[in-house]
């Protein structure tokens, strides 16, 4: 079975202002019992709000990896007793039957999982437990596939989240009897102004260095990495990474334009 892979490289989250919005809305698909569409440019935040949402940071390992359980795993319980989410990222062009196969074989696993933390040995209904179901990359499903979820929703008292690209709900209007059941959309946004100011000055500490907006040498800087990035979290992390390569090469302590170009030149700009 696949899921979504955790990243390789570990990043603290920043909960910013787009995450909590997010949150907001997720909540509410799922009080609600609707559909809900999440759309945003890629590498703005939204795989990492929806995955911290579900905690499938902490719980994707353990229903991914599945086999003998330890004393360490009644977290795990504990986490999918109070999340009731199930994180779903679809292989490109998936069709019905192997999405239908990868979400039962998670939805049994996460019951096993609560029925140990309950102590529950019988449920009347497979979806007894897990109240939202997050898809991301909504655009690899072709019809069939879209066809099933909207027969998963309307049999099941549940709530549904797609996340995509910009246009996803263009494409889901060409949908009516998918389309008619969505009451949410949430627009995933770019970092702007003092949020992503807060963002780059966390940046800045990791490297050691201390942000000042007074100084002109860093408000230089500022600029260049938001016109580069445009806000992107993507972007800002694969820059930020060739900036701490630049300062180490040179053996500088300082960021500079000179110093967030020369980064820049290394990278293929793309939101991808």
């Amino acid at each position: 079975m696949r899921t979504t892979k955790a990243p390789r490289r570990a990043e603290a989250f920043i909960v910013t202002k787009e995450h909590r919005r997010f949150m907001e809305f997720a909540n509410v698909v799922r009080k609600e019992r609707y559909i809900g569409l999440c759309y945003g440019a890629a590498g703005v935040g939204k795989t990492q709000s929806a995955r911290r949402y579900a905690h499938w940071q902490s719980v994707e390992p353990l229903l991914t990896r599945w086999g003998p359980r330890d004393e360490a795993d009644k977290k795990i319980y504990a986490t999918l007793a109070r999340s009731r989410v199930l994180f779903f990222t679809p292989d490109v062009r998936a069709n019905f039957g192997a999405l239908r196969h990868q979400i039962d074989d998670l939805l049994g696993r996460i019951n096993v999982c609560i029925d140990q933390h309950t102590g529950k040995t019988a449920r009347t209904l497979p979806w007894d437990y897990v109240e939202l179901v997050v898809l991301d990359e909504a655009e690899r499903l072709n019809t069939a596939a879209l066809e099933y979820l909207r027969d998963l929703f309307d049999r099941n008292d549940i709530g549904l989240i797609l996340i995509g690209m910009p246009g996803i709900e263009k494409r889901m209007s060409r949908y009516p009897q998918l389309y008619s059941r969505v009451g949410f959309a949430h627009h995933y946004r770019p970092l702007l102004g003092d949020e992503l100011s807060f963002v780059l000055a966390r940046h800045w500490q990791k490297l050691g260095l201390q942000l000042d907006g007074a100084d002109f040498t860093d408000a230089q800087a500022i600029a260049s990495i938001a016109r580069i990035t445009g806000g992107n979290f993507r972007l800002l992390r694969r820059l930020f990474l060739q900036i701490e390569r630049v300062l180490r090469v040179n053996d500088l302590t300082v960021i500079t334009d000179d110093v967030v170009n020369a980064a820049r030149s290394t990278l293929v700009i793309g939101v991808s």
